[in-house]
């Protein structure tokens, strides 16, 4: 349980990224809110990297680090997941109803420039286990972080921009897309051993003047507190290195 000398989680060293709604005003254009949608993910990943960046070197319990591998090891499950789903049934489903080859061919190879990193910190992490060390694991997280941050930045307006290929002879369902996409992603195993680093580093009470908060995610009265709270139930050493409340608000590092 964090103690009154942890800190509070803050948005370093990767940054937060700004919705195309936020910026735009666009609050009906389907690809506008498809595109924040995105970006909020994004930051939830965002949120999950800088947790795991700011924790790791003050951990020194063998059990709590155990349970941060396990957190850790959500994270980058949670994040290569999203970006398979996007290879194998969002983007896809984009061209076909565009009538077009490679629309968002740009993001997949954004994609391929942090995997190599990706996966470089999941083989350590599974080698070592809670033997790992602080250095050697941000040296890793130091070794992608750029690409990685770049690529959450720039797949958001290309999502937006994708309203151009929106006609009437090619209409583009973005909204309903996305969300058939998504929900192919989610067996019971992902729900219970890795959905929570999403959802609990979901900050949403402060972000944008709070515009998003019991917007996204679409999480309302039961389904919420099961999503928030039952669930993480399991596991629930692992999610204690969260950023986030059940509430959406920023809370104290467990180290």
């Amino acid at each position: 349980m964090a103690n009154t000398t942890t800190p509070i989680y803050t948005d370093t060293p990767l940054p937060l990224i700004h919705t195309p709604r936020f910026k735009t005003s666009k609050a009906h254009d389907p690809f506008t809110i498809e595109a924040s949608h995105m970006a909020l993910s994004h930051n939830a990943f965002i949120r999950g990297f800088n947790s795991i960046y700011q924790q790791a070197p003050r951990i020194q319990d063998p059990i709590n680090k155990s349970e941060f591998v396990g957190y850790c090891l959500a994270w980058i499950d949670c994040v290569a997941q999203h970006h398979h789903y996007e290879e194998t049934e969002f983007f896809p489903n984009i061209d076909k109803a565009a009538g077009r080859k490679g629309l968002m061919d740009g993001a997949v190879h954004e994609h391929e420039e942090f995997y190599g990193g990706m996966d470089q910190i999941k083989k350590y992490l599974q080698d070592k286990g809670g033997d790992f060390l602080p250095a050697e694991l941000i040296g890793i997280m130091d070794s992608f972080k750029e690409p990685l941050h770049s690529h959450l930045t720039s797949e958001p307006p290309a999502i937006a921009a994708l309203a151009q290929y929106d006609t009437t002879d090619t209409p583009i369902d973005i909204l309903g897309t996305a969300d058939a996409a998504g929900k192919k992603q989610v067996t019971l195993g992902f729900l219970f051993n890795t959905l929570p680093v999403f959802f609990l580093n979901m900050e949403t009470i402060e972000f944008e003047g709070g515009m998003w908060h019991e917007v996204f995610p679409p999480l309302k009265g039961i389904v919420k507190t099961i999503m928030t709270k039952t669930v993480p139930m399991w596991h629930s050493g692992r999610w204690r290195f969260v950023s986030c409340s059940p509430e959406g608000e920023v809370k104290q590092l467990a180290v």
